[in-house]
């Protein structure tokens, strides 16, 4: 991969100067969505599926973009003296904002680049494709400028990135998965306090396998700043009874008590699968490490449900696809993964079941929707790294 990505390099901007290429995974997370912004705990765990970058250095202050998966889109250039977000810059306003969020703590990017993209994460799966591309231009500027920083801070910085720059107001899980990933392993991570430890994944029977609904519904940027804010109000509400500062200090014995102080019964379901959620994920990690895959099953399964019912971002297709798994021989647990309103479901599906599970969900799922899914039978991998 890295050699034919040289390659194509070399093709586009010239063979002089020495090139560096670097790699950052996507992630799927396990259980624990939308509870990253509420300060609860999250799951994930990075993919082998991801971005690759290939970099060097220029005399002046341009920056040229090319990604391999638009290559219809050509060289798209910026300066480093440009750093606003600008709708024709597409995609490069991911990587511009990473650098904008180094200028802005005072890291002084003294050059410009020429740098080569390609993904194979699937575009609008909810895999992670736009933290993956965020923290792999970190790990470049923090290498190509000898910047010294931890993995946590170039999570941190992309996490920044895409709220103040792009404007999608997301919690740390996305970039922090992808920057400290390890191999075999999940991350079980408090997002309050950002205390993580690596859980090993250990699955004898079974396999992790991400179906991708193919469907991407538009609402999904709005529909997620707004559940942020329904989640922030309903915190000013509960505050009036209880000292908290986020949802994910709540245990669930304390939100059935302290509930009704929430006016909007909209709000209260999405305190509850706030609250929920986060114990959930608490009680998962503590089934995987006795490895008690049904009980881990069952409490993803418990996951969708308050995502399809309560935070309500499923959707049509991908409650198809969950259902039918869950109505499948093999199969441990199902739910939605991601933003929603479309992209993957995981799955946690026993060997011998993982090809008649692919045959008869992709049969099923194309009668009833109108378009095939695609499925992936994941490694978990490691985090950003220089290739």
């Amino acid at each position: 991969m890295k050699a034919e990505l040289v390659e194509r390099f070399n093709e586009l901007f010239g063979s002089k100067g020495d090139t560096l290429a670097y790699f950052a995974p996507g992630r799927v997370n396990l259980i624990g969505e939308h509870t990253d912004y509420n300060g609860g705990h999250v799951f994930p765990c990075a993919l082998t599926l991801g971005t690759y970058g290939v970099v060097r250095k220029r005399e002046d202050r341009r920056v040229r973009f090319f990604s391999m998966n638009f290559e219809d889109l050509g060289m798209i250039e910026t300066s480093l003296d440009d750093l606003i977000p600008d709708d024709k810059a597409g995609w490069t306003n991911y990587p511009k904002g990473v650098m904008w969020a180094f200028e802005k703590r005072g890291f002084k990017l003294d050059h410009g680049l020429d740098i080569l993209i390609y993904g194979n994460i699937p575009n609008g799966s909810g895999l992670s494709s736009s933290a993956s591309l965020e923290v792999l231009t970190g790990i470049i500027i923090k290498d190509i400028y000898g910047f010294e920083l931890s993995m946590i801070d170039i999570a941190l910085i992309g996490q920044d990135a895409e709220n103040s720059f792009n404007g999608m107001n997301c919690g740390i899980m996305d970039q922090f998965a992808s920057a400290m990933g390890k191999k075999d392993h999940a991350i079980f991570l408090d997002t309050s306090t950002l205390h993580y430890e690596y859980a090993p994944v250990i699955l004898e029977h079974a396999k992790i396998v991400i179906v991708n609904s193919k469907v991407k519904h538009s609402l999904v940027d709005s529909a997620y700043n707004d559940r942020r804010n329904e989640c922030e109000e309903a915190v000013k509400e509960l505050q009036e009874v209880v000292n908290i500062q986020k949802l994910g200090e709540l245990s669930e014995d304390q939100f059935e008590q302290y509930q009704d102080v929430i006016s909007s019964e909209v709000r209260r379901k999405r305190a509850k699968h706030a609250v929920y959620e986060n114990q959930r994920t608490v009680k998962a990690v503590q089934a995987l490490k006795e490895n008690d895959i049904v009980t881990f099953g069952k409490l993803m399964n418990a996951s969708h449900v308050s995502l399809r019912d309560d935070y309500e971002v499923s959707c049509e297709e991908v409650d198809v696809l969950v259902d039918l798994a869950w109505n499948t021989k093999g199969v441990a647990g199902a739910r939605i993964t991601g933003g929603g309103f479309g992209g993957c479901t995981v799955n946690i599906v026993e060997n011998d079941a993982v090809e008649p599970f692919i045959q008869h969900i992709g049969t099923a799922y194309e009668e009833k929707v109108g378009h095939k899914a695609e499925f992936y039978v994941v490694d978990i991998g490691d985090g950003a790294h220089a290739l």
